[in-house]
């Protein structure tokens, strides 16, 4: 079967490649009624749009989306919504150049071995970190309908970038802060930081990686199918299908390995008519489903892997190994412009089992 979609209920297909003529979603499964128009998906893949900052690859994408179907009159009618973005800034010289040289931490070689070789290989083709343009147009209608309908907030940040990890803030500090800088950290000390590493390992010819921290709030307990659909489960698979994505740790994570039970478990309280836990340890996240507690999860990225410093490879005509530097205008580190990606990857993730535990009807109002 494809790996091209995701989901049960409320469906992305993904499509287009990094050097292609357009990357585009069609969303199936939304339902009719939800008020929706090109800017509310805008505002989304403004967020992750490339050649905004010096922390960012200098290529210049518009990345303007056109909704082609399932929206008529402001509202999603029920049809498949398909959407897309036209590829412009795109120089595909400095890969025809490289294709019989694999370049090392990307998927060149295992893509050519699968595909036999006619696989578009331009900018990584469909291996790139420019199809997540798809994962944010899905996202952003998913992130719309679980606020109108549940009134679910996704607030995602950079933690920790190249070793820099942002201290002593709260969400609400987060939540200000996170895309008023160009490191998309929480807190600006740590943004200053995180931005002064970035530049100096893009000066070096090196990159980094990092975490982003994603906390979505007011989600209903009872969320989740387990045990081979569970919400953490659907969750992490969600966020390893995103390019440069290494690892995924919820609540305590793996901190939990070097704790006893007494200090990793969540011990409840009422809160007035409500049951809420001391603690969050488990991530908003229990046996699979959620608990009402706020999920709190880490996304690993690896650092990036185009580099502007010498590399061994190997060249596949001659059968020699040969040195390489990689060409062209790449992201020094994939986290900051990640951060919007994980949220509207999360929203994605909760719409579909929101639907399919009948919390989101399939008419939200009527004409």
């Amino acid at each position: 079967m494809s790996g091209n979609i995701i989901g049960e209920r409320f469906l992305l297909v993904t499509f287009g490649e990094s050097h292609g003529r357009v990357v585009g979603a069609v969303l199936d499964g939304c339902p009719a009624g939800l008020a929706l128009k090109e800017d509310d998906i805008q505002s989304e893949l403004d967020l992750r749009r490339p050649g905004q900052s010096i922390v960012t690859t200098q290529r210049k994408e518009e990345d303007r989306v056109e909704i082609m179907s399932g929206v008529f009159n402001g509202r999603t009618t029920g049809a498949p919504i398909m959407m897309l973005i036209r590829n412009g800034d795109k120089d595909s010289r400095p890969y025809d150049a490289m294709v019989n040289s694999p370049r090392p931490g990307h998927a060149d070689l295992v893509a050519k071995m699968k595909y036999g070789g006619f696989n578009d290989y331009r900018g990584g083709g469909r291996f790139s970190g420019r199809i997540t343009a798809s994962f944010v147009m899905g996202g952003a209608v998913a992130r719309k309908l679980l606020h109108e309908v549940l009134g679910v907030e996704i607030v995602a940040y950079s933690l920790e970038i190249g070793g820099i990890r942002a201290e002593g803030f709260d969400l609400d500090t987060a939540r200000k802060n996170r895309y008023k800088n160009e490191a998309r950290a929480p807190t600006a000390e740590a943004a200053d930081l995180m931005k002064k590493k970035i530049i100096e390992a893009r000066g070096g010819g090196n990159s980094l990686g990092g975490i982003v921290e994603c906390v979505v709030l007011n989600v209903p307990p009872g969320l989740g199918e387990p045990v081979f659909a569970s919400l953490d489960s659907d969750l992490a698979r969600m966020a390893l299908s995103i390019p440069a994505v290494k690892g995924v740790e919820f609540g305590s994570g793996f901190a939990s390995a070097r704790l006893k039970g007494t200090e990793n478990n969540d011990e409840y309280y009422f809160q007035g008519d409500k049951i809420m836990t001391k603690t969050n340890n488990a991530g908003g996240i229990l046996g699979g489903l959620s608990s009402g507690m706020p999920i709190a999860y880490r996304v690993a990225f690896k650092p990036a892997s185009s580099v502007a410093s010498k590399q061994t490879t190997v060249d596949l005509a001659s059968r020699k190994e040969v040195e390489l530097v990689v060409p062209g205008r790449h992201d020094p580190t994939v986290v900051p412009r990640a951060v919007p990606v994980v949220e509207d990857a999360t929203a994605l993730v909760l719409a579909d089992h929101a639907i399919r535990a009948g919390m989101i009807p399939p008419v939200l109002r009527g004409p």
